[in-house]
């Protein structure tokens, strides 16, 4: 049997190991993935703590996956050896319940699956994935530009047109991160009035550069005021996993404003009641997307040239990316190469 190379966790908590497994066979409506390239989420903290109920070790993670299709299973249609293909957070569905039978599949509520939780992800040479969950990439986009496409792309993406905003709308990216680079770009190439908020006079250069039309210095600024300056927000999107900063904004979104929340935080959020009911405010969380809205970020991605700033890492060095993607020390994302 062919070997391949895989960054694996042994168990909850445990180190990477890079470790040789035999090249298996997909199953029935199954396909193999030579990857190429795989991105580095902060996500993948759940599968190398644990924290995600259920995993089974050892596990491989990565769910930002970029490569060839090697070999279909049987009864697979409309994948081909040979074709670009990847997979994202959204790694399945039960196709039955509530949520899948209205075609929210990402919103499962039986049997929903994550790439590199789930099942082995793209930390490898080769995965298994199923059909079901295959994204297309468009030629034109290299894996590894497609890769951090497949969830903080897809993420951001989604959250900003779903977010109510319309062409010429104010929209403003709290913090200038992995997901908002990203944010400010696509909220600019959608036509919004992009606002960048992050700390520090030295960011705006960069963001300007992204898009953006306008900067806040929210460690000099009050972020609420000076967006209510502007008229009021029409969606903030919330990138920066910090719960204290997204209270901040609340006061500068308009009347129907939406706050979309993208960045994971543990703390509780302060919300305060009246400017919510008085200008009938909300908040929203946004997941990543189903294989289909991630084709549809690749698609306006490679249209409107958003791409993602990004360090590659050969697959031996994945223990070194993590950990350096974990202490915020990559511009923006990591990605592992294969090659």
């Amino acid at each position: 049997m062919q070997k391949m190379r895989v960054a694996q966790v042994a168990r909850a908590g445990g180190p990477f190991e890079i470790v040789e497994r035999e090249i298996t066979e997909p199953g029935a409506g199954q396909v193999r993935i030579k990857v190429e390239a795989c991105g580095i989420c902060h996500s993948d903290a759940l599968t190398k703590e644990g924290t995600w109920p259920g995993i089974q070790y050892p596990r491989v993670p990565g769910h930002e996956v970029a490569g060839i299709i090697d070999a279909a299973g049987h009864g697979v249609v409309g994948w081909e050896r040979g074709q670009r293909a990847g997979v994202g957070w959204h790694g399945g569905h039960c196709g039955y319940c509530d949520s899948c039978r209205r075609g929210d599949f990402v919103t499962c509520q039986i049997a929903f699956q994550v790439t590199g939780i789930s099942y082995d992800g793209g930390y490898a040479d080769y995965m298994i994935a199923p059909a079901g969950a295959l994204v297309a990439i468009p030629e034109g986009l290299t894996a590894v530009e497609a890769a951090p496409l497949m969830d903080a792309g897809v993420t951001t993406f989604n959250a900003l047109r779903n977010s109510g905003a319309g062409p010429g709308d104010l929209v403003a990216i709290l913090g200038v991160g992995g997901l908002g680079h990203l944010g400010i770009q696509f909220a600019a190439k959608m036509g919004f009035r992009t606002v960048a908020i992050a700390r520090g006079s030295d960011k705006e250069p960069f963001t300007r550069k992204l898009g953006a039309s306008h900067y806040i210095d929210n460690q000099a600024q009050d972020p609420a005021v000076e967006l209510m300056k502007m008229g009021g927000a029409r969606a903030i999107l919330a990138t920066a996993p910090d719960n204290k900063a997204i209270s901040a904004v609340l006061g500068g979104l308009g009347v129907n404003g939406r706050l979309m929340i993208v960045g994971v935080s543990d703390e509780p959020m302060q919300v305060p009641s009246i400017p919510l009911i008085l200008g009938r405010r909300s908040i929203m969380g946004w997941p990543s997307g189903t294989p289909i809205t991630t084709q549809e970020a690749l698609s306006f991605s490679l249209l409107t040239g958003v791409r993602a700033m990004i360090e590659v890492f050969p697959l031996e060095r994945a223990a070194e990316a993590f950990d350096l993607m974990m202490r915020g020390k990559v511009r923006f994302r990591a990605v592992l190469s294969t090659s």
